[in-house]
C-alpha cells in the first residue's frame, strides 16, 4: 500500500495557554513539528508535546521561527544570515534535549511563518539557515514545499527533503504560498481542503489561486494546528487519505535515542 505522512504544527501554546488540542491532533498524525520556544512554546509546553508524540509513536521535528511570540512569528525580523543560522541551531538543540529525555531523536525540521516565507524566496538565506541542520545532524530531514528556494538550497546542500503540501493554504502560480493578507489565502472549508488533498494524492497537482493547474509532488500533508476547526479538518484529511488508498505513515524509520 502507498503511504503518506500527515504532519501538524503543534506545541504552539505558552504556559497554561493552549493554541490547539495537541493531544487529540497527535492521535491523528504521523509527524509533529514542535515549536521551540521562539515564535511559541516554552520548556513546559515542549516537554509535554514531546511526551505526547512519544506516547502516540509520532515522529518529532523542530518548528523553527523568529523570536516573536506577540506576532506568532509572522512578522519579519531583520537578522543576518549568520544570526539566522545560529538561531536555528539554538532551537534544534533545545527541542533535541527534550526528545532525548523521552528516549527519542529529532527526525526532521521545518521553518515557521515569516522565517519560512523568507527562506522560500531567498536561496542565500535558506542556505544559511540550512547550514545549521547539517551542523546539528546531517541525517535530519527538511520538510518543505516544492517549488521554493529552500527546497533547491536543501538539495544543493545534500539535505534529504520531504515535499510537504500545505492542505489549508492557497498557492501562487509559481508554487509559493499566497500571503495571509490576501483573501482566500487560508482555506477553511474542510470539504474543499479534502478535495485538494485527494487531487494531490491521485493526480499530483493542485489548482493555484488564479486557476492555474500546478504540479505538486507530496511526501507529506501539513495541517496547521492553529487553524480554526483544525481537529475536524485533520480527521477528514486522514479519512480522505485512507479512502484514496494511502496508509498514513511517518517518513523514514522511527528514531529512538
Amino acid at each position: 500500500m502507498k503511504s503518506i505522512d500527515l504532519n501538524a504544527d503543534l506545541g504552539e501554546g505558552f504556559g497554561d495557554y493552549a493554541m490547539a488540542d495537541d493531544a487529540a491532533l497527535m492521535a491523528l498524525i504521523t509527524s509533529a513539528n514542535i515549536a521551540c520556544g521562539f515564535h511559541a512554546g516554552d520548556f513546559t509546553t515542549m516537554a509535554r508535546t514531546v511526551a505526547l508524540a512519544a506516547q502516540h509513536g509520532v515522529h518529532i521535528g523542530a518548528h523553527i521561527g523568529y523570536p516573536d511570540r506577540q506576532g506568532f512569528g509572522r512578522r519579519h525580523v531583520a537578522y543576518t544570515p549568520v544570526e539566522i543560522a545560529r538561531m536555528s541551531l539554538y532551537q534544534l538543540g533545545a527541542l533535541d534535549a527534550f526528545a532525548r529525555q523521552a528516549g527519542l531523536r529529532l527526525s526532521h525540521a521545518n521553518f515557521h511563518g515569516a522565517l519560512g516565507n523568507l527562506c522560500f524566496a531567498d536561496e542565500d538565506i535558506a542556505c544559511a539557515a540550512l547550514s545549521a541542520f547539517k551542523d546539528f545532524d546531517p541525517a535530519l530531514k527538511f520538510v518543505i514545499p516544492p517549488h521554493t528556494a529552500a527546497h533547491r538550497a536543501a538539495q544543493a546542500l545534500g539535505i534529504d527533503v520531504v515535499a510537504s503540501f500545505l492542505a489549508d493554504r492557497a498557492y501562487t502560480p509559481e508554487g509559493l504560498l499566497v500571503s495571509r493578507g490576501t483573501p482566500g489565502a487560508v482555506i477553511h472549508d474542510p470539504d474543499a481542503i479534502c478535495r485538494r488533498v485527494r487531487r494531490v494524492l491521485l493526480e499530483g497537482e493542485v489548482v493555484a489561486i488564479d486557476g492555474t493547474v500546478l504540479k505538486m509532488p507530496a511526501d507529506s500533508i501539513l495541517v496547521h494546528g492553529d487553524t480554526a476547526g483544525a481537529l475536524e479538518i485533520t480527521r477528514k484529511i486522514r479519512q480522505t487519505v485512507e479512502d484514496a488508498g494511502f496508509e498514513p505513515r511517518g517518513f523514514g524509520p522511527d528514531r529512538r535515542g
